[in-house]
């Protein structure tokens, strides 16, 4: 999770490869109204984002139903966005990507394949309710290369499990 620039989907697919986890990228998951809006550099509102994260919220519950291990990439930028992803799901762990401005600037100004324009970064910050510490997950710095997200994020997941048990 984490704010456009922040390096999900990069993780993702890196932490996918190297554990043999199932993928999703949370971008899929938007209609074409959301995606046409933010291309116009118009921010989506929550009656944008519900039915986008029920979606997700739906993969998740197939992937879990199914015992399969998985990552998907979302913003989930609020905290009310989250408990929906996680409603009913036990195996959920959020995994906050933190880089200051500059370097997502940065990030989103070199993209050239993706619809998300820089300008919507602002909005995106002024939403985003960071991770709280009774919400299950990590925040992870994400100013690294990929591979040393990753190694974090790998981390992490060894931490809890040698912790609570985890599976």
């Amino acid at each position: 999770m984490g704010v456009s620039g922040a390096g999900k989907s990069a993780v993702a697919r890196a932490l996918a490869e190297c554990t043999g986890w199932t993928m999703a990228e949370g971008d899929d998951f938007h209609p074409a109204a959301n995606v046409a809006k933010m291309a116009a550099g118009e921010p989506l509102r929550d009656e944008d984002r519900w039915p986008w994260l029920r979606g997700i919220a739906d993969w998740i519950g197939t992937q879990e139903l199914a015992g399969h291990s998985s990552v998907v990439t979302c913003s989930a930028l609020r905290r009310s966005y989250r408990d929906l992803l996680r409603a009913g799901h036990h195996s959920v762990r959020f995994c906050q990507l933190d880089a200051v401005t500059t370097t997502l600037q940065a990030r989103l100004e070199g993209r050239r394949d993706h619809y998300m324009p820089p300008s919507l970064l602002t909005s995106q910050l002024a939403t985003l309710q960071s991770l709280e510490d009774d919400e299950p997950g990590w925040r992870v710095d994400a100013e690294g290369d990929v591979v040393d997200v990753v190694r974090q994020v790998l981390q992490a997941l060894a931490d809890e499990k040698g912790h609570a048990g985890v599976g």
